[in-house]
């Protein structure tokens, strides 16, 4: 399940919502992620853009990965901008296990930041500006992969 919102993601209302979805799961397992924007460099928030085609295509790859280990896996993500101290992203994996659940979960997020087409922008001023220092490269996207 991917869900994309405008603006900041609705946290206590998803977590609340997936819980009850897979309550009578049998799942041992719940384990969230939840990204929040941070106060730092004179930002006054995020703002991402998203190429939801290939996000769609990356994360059914890892429902694909949760199915075959017996868990479920679910993210919500943030389009254009998020204020200070809001949620941008927020993931989660039920597993009848705890063991699979963690490993999945910080497996899935740092693939997350390596592989998923979504770009920041820090809020400036009221501008959007590239977060070109704090992006990782996207393997083959050409944007970030090579040197200037």
């Amino acid at each position: 399940m991917l869900e994309l919102y405008d603006g900041p993601v609705p946290v206590e209302e998803i977590l609340v919502r997936w819980y009850r979805e897979e309550a009578g799961s049998n799942y041992g397992a719940f384990i969230p992620f939840i990204g929040t924007i941070r106060d730092e460099e004179g930002i006054s928030g995020l703002s991402f853009d998203i190429y939801e085609p290939i996000l769609e295509s990356w994360f059914d790859a890892w429902q694909q990965r949760a199915k075959e280990a017996g868990a479920i896996l679910k993210m919500a993500h943030s389009k254009g901008d998020v204020p200070l101290h809001t949620s941008s992203y927020v993931a989660a994996v039920f597993s009848p296990k705890r063991k699979v659940a963690l490993k999945m979960i910080n497996d899935f997020v740092e693939d997350f930041k390596a592989s998923a087409p979504i770009w920041k922008y820090d809020l400036k001023e009221g501008k959007r500006v590239y977060a070109r220092d704090r992006s990782t490269p996207i393997s083959g996207s050409g944007l970030l992969g090579e040197e200037a």
